[in-house]
C-alpha cells in the first residue's frame, strides 16, 4: 500500500517525540486514525487514549504538558468534535503550556458549500492558537507540522492543525525543490535566555537595598526551586506561591507562606502588605489587590515571556530570562542580610497559620467539615503523589489545607479556573507517571458536569498503570458552593436555590457499578480511616464525602465591605442563616478586627 499523507503525518509526530494522543474518533479524522493503526502494526505507533468527550482530551493534553514538561497532543473529528476542544485548549493557553490539537475537517473539495459538519475552524481557533492552519494539499503538511510543533513548544502555546478528510487520504507527496514549495525539518532546543549583566546588577541593587523582601513564585519557577531557596536565604525573604506554583516549594519550609490571593493564606497576605521589596519569578498572578500598593515596594520581575513583564505591578527592573538561569546569574550579586527579623517574623506567622488551619479543619460541621477532608489527606500522601483540584470551593481547601511535600506534584486549571478539569488532569497525570498515586479533589457540581463520565475512562485503562491508585475525592454538599459564597460575600445576595442546588448522586455507588472501589463517608471520625483505605486499595477509588456547604471558603482577610455584604445576605433570608452566622461570623470578625477570635 502506498504511503498516504496521514501516514507521513503520524511519522512526523513521532519524529517530534510525540508518544501519546488523547482523543475521540470521528469520520472527519479517520485517515489519521487509520495511520495510527498501521504504525502500531509496524511497531512504530503512538499511544491513543480514548476519552469520553473531546473537551476532556484537551484538558488531558494540557495536564500532560504540565506534568511532563513536554508537548501535549489531543485529537478530534471536525465540526462539533473540534469545537468541543476549545475549553481545554484555552486552559493550556492561559496556563502557558505547549499543546498540539489535531482536528478533522470536511473534504477540501467541499469547503465553502455549507457541507455537513463544515465549520471555519481556522477562524474558530484563531484566538486560542498561537499557530492555526488548515492543510490544503499533502506537500503543505510537512512544514505545517514542523512549524506548528516548534511554535507550540518554543512559545508555550497552542497549535491547531486542521486536516480535511480527502487530504488525509491522498498519496503522500514530498514537497518539490521548486518555486512555490518549502521544505522544513523537525527539531527544537530551547535556548539559554539570561539578561545582560548590567540589568542583573540593577536588580541586585534593588534587592540588596530592601529590608523586607517578599518573593512571589509561579509555575515558571518550577525548574529553579533550589535557586529560589538560595535567594530567600540570602535576602532573608519570605516566599509566597501563586496557585500554579504550589508544588514548586514544599510547605514545610518555615519561610514559605503558601498560596496568595482569594484562595491564599494570611501569612502571604500580611507579607505583601508589609514588604518594601518584591521579587516575582515566573508568575502571572492576576489579582492586583493582593500585591503591594503602588509606591510601597520596589520590584524586580523574572519571566521567560516578555509579555508578562511589568504586567501586574509597576516593576523597577524587568529581567527577561529563564528563571533558573537568571537566578544563577543573579545570586552571586546578592548580599547576605544579617538582620533576619523579617524572615523570623514571617516564620512565626506561618507557624501560627498552620495551627489556625488545623483548628478550622477540626471544627464541628454538619456532617463533615470540607477543610478536614484535605487536612486528613495531606500527611498520608507519599512523596511521589500527584494532586489535582477542580475549581470551586474544593480549590480553597487544596490551596490552603494541602501541605505539599518535597517531590509531590499538584496542579489545576489556573488562568481559566474551569470546572471539570480535575479528573482529566488526574488521568493524564496517571499516564505520565503510572507509578505515582494520584488524587483528584472534585466538587459535586464538576462531577455532574463532566467528570463522572471520565470514571469510565479510568475503568477502561487503570489496569495498565504500574500503581493502580487513583483516588477521586468528591465533596458532596449538593451545592455549587463557591458561587454561593461569592453571591453572599461579594454581592450581598442570599443563596438562590434555583441556581445553586444540585441533585444528590451516589458517586461511590456509581464507581462500584463500574468495577472501581467506592467509599462513602458522612462521619468525620471515619475520614482518616477512609483515606488510609483508599490509599491502600488495589484499584481506583471514588471517595465520596458528605460535606457541610455552610463552611465558608473566605479570603485570607475580609474587608469591611465584604463583611457588610455577607451580613446583608443573611438578613435577606438566606437558607440556614442562623447556622451560617454561627459558623462564620467569628472568621469575619477576626478578619476585620485583628485581635478578635
Amino acid at each position: 500500500m502506498a504511503k498516504l499523507t496521514s501516514d507521513f503525518f503520524v511519522e512526523r509526530l513521532r519524529a517530534w517525540g510525540v508518544t501519546r494522543i488523547f482523543g475521540y474518533p470521528g469520520d472527519g479524522i479517520n485517515g489519521v486514525l487509520g495511520a495510527l493503526q498501521r504504525a502500531e502494526k509496524r511497531g512504530q505507533g503512538i499511544e491513543f487514549i480514548q476519552v469520553r468527550h473531546e473537551e476532556m482530551a484537551a484538558f488531558m493534553a494540557s495536564a500532560h504538558a504540565k506534568f511532563t514538561g513536554r508537548l501535549g497532543v489531543c485529537l478530534s473529528t471536525g465540526g462539533p468534535g473540534a469545537t468541543h476542544l476549545l475549553t481545554g485548549l484555552y486552559d493550556a493557553k492561559m496556563d502557558h503550556v505547549p499543546v498540539l490539537a489535531i482536528a478533522g475537517q470536511a473534504e477540501a473539495t467541499a469547503r465553502g458549500s455549507n457541507y455537513q459538519q463544515e465549520l471555519n475552524l481556522d477562524r474558530i481557533f484563531a484566538d486560542v492558537g498561537s499557530f492555526v492552519q488548515e492543510a490544503a494539499s499533502p506537500a503543505q503538511l510537512r512544514h505545517l507540522t514542523d512549524r506548528g510543533v516548534r511554535i507550540a513548544v518554543a512559545q508555550n502555546g497552542v497549535t491547531v492543525l486542521v486536516l480535511p478528510k480527502d487530504v488525509q487520504d491522498e498519496p503522500w507527496q514530498e514537497p518539490q525543490q521548486a518555486h512555490g514549495f518549502t521544505r522544513s525539518g523537525p527539531g527544537y532546543q530551547r535556548p539559554k535566555v539570561v539578561p545582560y549583566e548590567q540589568d542583573l546588577q540593577r536588580a541586585a541593587d534593588v534587592l540588596n537595598a530592601g529590608k523586607k523582601v517578599a518573593i512571589l513564585i509561579g509555575a515558571g519557577a518550577r525548574g529553579a526551586a533550589v535557586e529560589v531557596v538560595q535567594a530567600a536565604n540570602l535576602l532573608g525573604a519570605g516566599v509566597a506561591k501563586a496557585l500554579l506554583g504550589k508544588d514548586v516549594l514544599p510547605d514545610d519550609a518555615p519561610f514559605v507562606t503558601g498560596s496568595i490571593g482569594l484562595l491564599g493564606t494570611e501569612p502571604s497576605s500580611d507579607m505583601m502588605k508589609e514588604c518594601d521589596t518584591l521579587l516575582m519569578i515566573g508568575t502571572g498572578f492576576p489579582w492586583a489587590e493582593f500585591l503591594p500598593a503602588d509606591g510601597q515596594a520596589r520590584a524586580v520581575q523574572i519571566d521567560i515571556d516578555p509579555s508578562m513583564l511589568g504586567l501586574r505591578y509597576p516593576v523597577e527592573v524587568n529581567l527577561h530570562g529563564d528563571a533558573g538561569e537568571t537566578l544563577r546569574a543573579l545570586l552571586p550579586l546578592l548580599r547576605h542580610k544579617d538582620d533576619r527579623r523579617w524572615q523570623e517574623n514571617i516564620a512565626l506567622g506561618v507557624k501560627a497559620w498552620w495551627l489556625k488551619l488545623e483548628d478550622r479543619a477540626m471544627a464541628e460541621a454538619h456532617p463533615v467539615n470540607p477543610q478536614r477532608v484535605v487536612w486528613e489527606m495531606s500527611p498520608l500522601l507519599p512523596e511521589n503523589a500527584i494532586v489535582t483540584s477542580d475549581s470551586g470551593s474544593c480549590a480553597n481547601w487544596f490551596a490552603r489545607d494541602y501541605r505539599v511535600k518535597q517531590g509531590q506534584r499538584a496542579s489545576l486549571s489556573g488562568g481559566l479556573a474551569c470546572m471539570g478539569a480535575a479528573v482529566p488532569y488526574a488521568i493524564a497525570a496517571k499516564f505520565a507517571h503510572p507509578s505515582s498515586p494520584v488524587v483528584a479533589l472534585v466538587g459535586d457540581g464538576a462531577m455532574q458536569m463532566n467528570n463522572m463520565a471520565e470514571l469510565i475512562t479510568i475503568k477502561k485503562y487503570w489496569q495498565r498503570w504500574q500503581d493502580p491508585r487513583l483516588i477521586v475525592c468528591v465533596f458532596n454538599n449538593e451545592d455549587l458552593n463557591q458561587v454561593t459564597w461569592e453571591q453572599r460575600v461579594m454581592e450581598g445576595n442570599p443563596r438562590y436555590p434555583a441556581t445553586q442546588s444540585v441533585p444528590d448522586v451516589g458517586y461511590a455507588r456509581f464507581a462500584e457499578s463500574l468495577g472501581l472501589k467506592g467509599i462513602f463517608v458522612d462521619d468525620p471520625a471515619r475520614l482518616y480511616g477512609a483515606w488510609v483505605e483508599a490509599l491502600s486499595a488495589d484499584r481506583p477509588v471514588v471517595l465520596e464525602v458528605k460535606t457541610d456547604p455552610e463552611v465558608a471558603p473566605l479570603p485570607p482577610h475580609i474587608t469591611l465591605e465584604q463583611a457588610k455584604a455577607f451580613m446583608s445576605s443573611m438578613a435577606k433570608g438566606d437558607r440556614g442563616a442562623g447556622k451560617v452566622i454561627a459558623d462564620t461570623a467569628h472568621q469575619i470578625l477576626h478578619g476585620i478586627m485583628p485581635g478578635k477570635s
